[in-house]
């Protein structure tokens, strides 16, 4: 068999200018064992921690979560079930990342950035790694601008500023998840974008809260992060982290973003449930001993910054579950001291219907003032110290003695506050229709009132201030301040509205 010269060298010419040089270079290591969320994996010798990891055949990722001599602790974010003892692993050689952007507002996501609505995927143009360093004391200004929530209670007593952490704390069914959702509901005009994170919940609820969402349209700005009770642990773990990446992203554009995590209680029982099967040593209520910094590098990335960096600002609403109200337990300690400040929601206040159920004794805000307008602040200096003062005083009445008339009156003026700070749900309040209603409450217009109607004394009263007053409404918005001429006309039309209300009452009365 012959050769033609000029074949070999048009089949070898052929060959040298289709060869490639580039080699495919990847870490790759194999499956040890494999089980509950992680895996142990051997091999990747390079690997750092936080690096992301693909299982190939699984086509499922995966964190570096424990570097040890021999083999490396990875923990499964998908569905572990699919892999196999020594199927290989590959490093990626980057951060777990998720999308960022207009694009995932209005969206319901999981903790990878992966929609759940049927929506189709999110379309964003740029990716922000799941754990960044917090921005240091000299990028931050103190908190001095209001969020308001729209209720009472929090707004005129335990005030929450952008940029702050504040949180929320009880046993459950206490009413924490709707004063966040009251929260969303009242950022509607405001501008502020708004993601409801929510760990370990069951997904009947989380859909519930979606829907309220929906049906008051403030699904338009808010973004609902969801790695629910059927979630893997590693999910649960990452939830938060991956929902204050998404909000952030607003932050550093100037823009001012809120999230609430719900609840950070279920978090901390993932990571504990991922360290033990790492065995990491267990500490106290067998908590891993870093426990504390998972929280604290979370809720220290919500700040407000300086105008240097732009002046926007993430404020947090974290969520903590007590049981039997033990608020001295591990979890609710270690983040009531990094949280700027709790709301307290205690069980007897909510099953005698006193909604939200805050108790004001135990609830605080370390910003305070700085985080109210001046009317507000005004109005509502003492209220706190009046409502525990009168809780001290009721417990004091209940043993049957003889009070006196001032003490009964403070009494009296007592329970008419406790009446005038329940607020239905999903109803949050202007803040200026609060100061009016607080302004009437503490200067005595409500002390001729039966504590009965007190309710429909605020609804009648705030129809009629808005229908006939509303240019001293008005003016009250734009200024923010109780000026001695405004207070003067506030009194006027609170004596003119009690003529009105006791007129319509009377006839009630008779017929009662």
């Amino acid at each position: 068999m012959r050769f033609n010269p000029d074949e070999i060298a048009s089949v070898l010419q052929q060959e040298i200018e289709q060869f490639e040089s580039a080699i495919d270079v990847r870490e790759v290591g194999t499956v040890l064992e494999v089980g509950d969320g992680i895996a142990r994996v051997y091999g990747l010798t390079g690997v750092m921690a936080g690096e992301m990891v693909e299982f190939v055949k699984a086509g499922v990722t995966g964190l570096a979560f424990n570097l040890e001599e021999n083999s490396v602790g990875v923990i499964i974010l998908g569905d572990f079930l699919k892999i196999n003892e020594g199927d290989e692993v590959r490093a990626l050689g980057r951060l777990l990342s998720v999308p960022v952007g207009p694009q995932v507002i209005g969206r319901v996501l999981d903790p990878l950035g992966e929609p759940l609505d049927g929506k189709g995927p999110v379309e964003a143009q740029e990716r922000r790694n799941v754990e960044v360093i917090a921005p240091g004391v000299a990028e931050r200004q103190p908190v001095c601008e209001p969020l308001q929530t729209g209720i009472k209670a929090i707004d005129a007593m335990t005030p929450i500023g952008r940029g702050q952490r504040e949180l929320i704390i009880g046993d459950r069914k206490t009413g924490k998840t709707a004063i966040a959702i009251d929260t969303i509901l009242n950022q509607k005009h405001s501008g502020v974008k708004c993601f409801y994170v929510a760990i370990g919940q069951k997904d009947s609820s989380v859909a519930g809260v979606i829907d309220v969402l929906e049906r008051h349209g403030a699904m338009e700005y808010t973004t609902v992060i969801v790695a629910g009770a059927s979630s893997p642990a590693p999910l649960q773990y990452v939830a938060p982290y991956a929902g204050t990446a998404m909000a952030e992203y607003f932050m550093h554009r100037g823009e001012h973003a809120l999230i609430i995590y719900d609840d950070l209680s279920k978090q901390a029982a993932a990571y504990r449930q991922l360290s033990l099967l790492m065995r990491r040593p267990p500490g106290r209520e067998a908590y891993p001993g870093d426990v504390f910094y998972c929280h604290s590098r979370l809720l220290e990335r919500s700040a407000k910054l300086s105008d240097a960096n732009g002046g926007g600002s993430l404020t947090s609403l974290p969520i903590i579950e007590t049981l039997e109200g033990e608020v001295s337990a591990y979890i609710p300690t270690n983040v009531i001291s990094i949280t700027d400040g709790q709301i307290y929601l205690q069980p007897d206040l909510f099953f005698a219907g006193v909604r939200p159920a805050m108790n004001v004794g135990i609830s605080v805000s370390r910003v305070g003032g700085a985080a109210q307008i001046k009317a507000m602040k005004k109005v509502a200096g003492g209220l706190r110290l009046d409502l525990a003062a009168f809780r001290e005083l009721e417990a004091f009445a209940q043993l049957g003695t003889e009070l006196d008339p001032a003490t009964q009156k403070r009494l009296d003026r007592g329970y008419r506050m406790v009446e005038l700070l329940k607020q239905p749900q999903y109803k949050p309040m202007h803040v200026i229709d609060q100061v009016l209603v607080i302004y009437a409450g503490t200067h005595g217009f409500l002390d001729e009132i039966a504590v009965t109607d007190v309710r429909r004394w605020e609804e009648s009263f705030l129809e009629f201030f808005h229908r006939e007053k509303q240019a001293l409404w008005d003016e009250l918005d734009q200024l923010k301040d109780l000026t001695p001429e405004l207070t003067e006309k506030i009194d006027a039309a609170l004596r003119e509205f009690n003529e009105q209300f006791r007129r319509q009452t009377a006839p009630l009365a008779a017929a009662g």
